[in-house]
């Protein structure tokens, strides 16, 4: 298992990495890929729940979104989510009852949820992009993986048993120190930042990281699965790997559009 993850994650991290960098088109590409896989992955588990969903309207959706973060930057995501819904407003007109009201709802709610990774590119072209979306990464990670190791080490009360059996609150706490010490290090390192309120958007993070966490948890309990799916050895699914970004990326991309960069 653990040699598994290991090559996954040279085979993933250096692709990552290159299109981070390049950002642009390249990056775009790669947004869209893993959204389309990661919708993949929701309709299996939505369908595991009784539903009908519509992976082609879910496609459809993600790479609407894609698109729209692509060419209406400023605008973003207003335009496309009024697309979305008519598309599936017009869908359960036409493919009623074979697609019935409950899909329909199933299959957008996936689809904004999983578009949410369209904030990973918007991150990425912000004014200091590259600082903002090393800064959700690594404090994401650091949150994910202080809290594992925390609440190995101490943890006792159980934060959410009926999602989560093996998250703990000292694992929570492990977790906010984690993203707390990310933003202290960012602070110092780019001293132009506002401390303060770097801090605060670690704090933030911290909380938004966890939650991510966890909202998928209910998504695999409900749907009975341990993994979104198989489809990354030794780690599971792209849900299982974006989870907390869903969370952290449109939070950090608000955060210092309103309270940095004014």
């Amino acid at each position: 298992m653990l040699t598994q993850r290991i090559i996954s994650a040279l085979v993933g991290i250096p692709l990552v990495v290159i299109a981070v960098w390049f950002g642009g088109i390249p990056l775009v590409l790669l947004t869209g890929l893993i959204i389309v896989l990661g919708l993949r992955e929701m309709n299996e588990m939505l369908a595991k729940l009784g539903l009908k969903p519509s992976l082609w309207l879910a496609v459809a959706g993600g790479l609407i979104m894609t698109a729209g973060s692509y060419l209406y930057k400023a605008g973003y995501p207003g335009p496309t989510i009024t697309i979305i819904l008519f598309m599936h407003l017009l869908a359960t007109v036409a493919l009623y009852p074979r697609y019935s009201l409950l899909d329909s709802a199933g299959t957008m709610m996936g689809t904004l949820y999983v578009g949410l990774l369209n904030y990973f590119y918007l991150l990425r072209m912000m004014p200091d992009g590259w600082i903002w979306l090393i800064f959700t990464l690594t404090a994401t990670w650091a949150t994910d993986t202080a809290a594992y190791f925390v609440g190995m080490v101490f943890g006792r009360r159980r934060i959410a048993p009926a999602l989560s059996p093996k998250k703990t609150v000292e694992g929570a706490v492990g977790g906010f120190i984690g993203s707390i010490l990310v933003a202290g290090v960012f602070s110092y390192i780019y001293t132009f930042l506002p401390m303060s309120k770097v801090l605060l958007l670690g704090l933030s993070l911290g909380a938004a990281a966890q939650v991510g966490d966890l909202l998928e948890s209910a998504f695999k309990r409900q749907a009975g699965v341990k993994d979104s799916s198989a489809l990354i050895p030794g780690h599971g699914g792209i849900l299982d790997r974006i989870d907390s970004t869903l969370f952290t990326a449109p939070l950090v991309y608000y955060f210092v559009l309103l309270f940095i960069k004014s």
